[in-house]
């Protein structure tokens, strides 16, 4: 059995998303959720799921909290879900190609600090791209430089607001994202 921990800082869409995905998998299982902030809407909806969650802040992760939880579930692969955090090096050292991102455009564009959520698709119209998608991604030092994986693109329309652009990305993330993963959990570990 491959585990699967899953770090988001929001809602969690994309978390319970890859969690259905894989309960109906019996190699692949998804072990602990970490939300970063307390408020995070991820926590209820892992709770829901029957999945563990623990809330680790961003000076849980400064510190190596982070790192203990990860190593106490015994994980296998990291999974990013709408995590706004920096991942720290010690975490990168111990899963080096095991942690992965999903980014709400087709980088390199519209990546890097500060650009996550609706600021992306509010960037993406100021710029009159034709076009936006998904990009999966290894995580790496830096925000949104680590190696791409897969992308997926959909068309930017003349009258599209950041929220109508938000939903055909979001419906995206949904259907690749959690093909995406379980491809490279049985590939890379």
């Amino acid at each position: 059995m491959k585990k699967i921990a899953i770090l988001a800082s929001g809602e969690g869409t994309n978390a319970e998303r890859i969690i259905r995905y894989f309960e109906e998998k019996e190699e692949v299982s998804v072990e602990i959720v970490v939300a970063s902030r307390t408020t995070a809407g991820v926590i209820k909806r892992a709770e829901r799921l029957g999945v563990p969650c623990r809330v680790v802040t961003s000076a849980g992760f400064a510190s190596g909290e982070a790192l203990e939880v990860l190593r106490g579930y015994e994980v296998d692969f990291i999974v990013l879900a709408g995590f706004l955090l920096r991942i720290p090096e010690d975490i990168l050292r111990v899963w080096p190609c095991r942690i992965v991102n999903i980014h709400p455009s087709l980088l390199p564009k519209f990546g890097g600090k500060g650009m996550y959520g609706m600021h992306v698709h509010e960037a993406v119209l100021a710029a009159g791209e034709k076009e936006s998608g998904i990009t999966i991604q290894y995580v790496n030092e830096r925000y949104d430089e680590g190696d791409y994986i897969f992308q997926a693109r959909c068309e930017v329309l003349p009258d599209d607001t950041p929220e109508r652009l938000a939903a055909r990305v979001h419906q995206l993330e949904y259907r690749y994202y959690p093909e995406v993963i379980e491809k490279l959990v049985r590939q890379h570990v």
